[in-house]
């Protein structure tokens, strides 16, 4: 399945801005995080199609990931 993830902060340094990824059926965001090399520490907000959501949410197809730090500043 295709997923847009989007990364806001420091977790673009090295990484991207907005890319589409391909993980299989089931993925839930946690293990979208940890393919990302995040640091679960430094996890902020997640946001999956315009709504708050647990790491632990199950992604489908199509779904527009947003992952944002939890200090953001500048």
């Amino acid at each position: 399945m295709n997923i847009r993830v989007k990364l806001y902060g420091v977790f673009r340094i090295g990484r991207f801005k907005d890319e589409i990824r391909a993980y299989p059926e089931g993925t839930r965001i946690a293990e979208v995080v940890r393919d990302l090399g995040f640091s679960e520490h430094l996890l902020g907000t997640v946001v999956v199609n315009d709504r708050h959501v647990s790491v632990e949410q199950e992604l489908r197809d199509g779904d527009c990931l947003m992952i944002l730090p939890l200090l953001d500043g500048g």
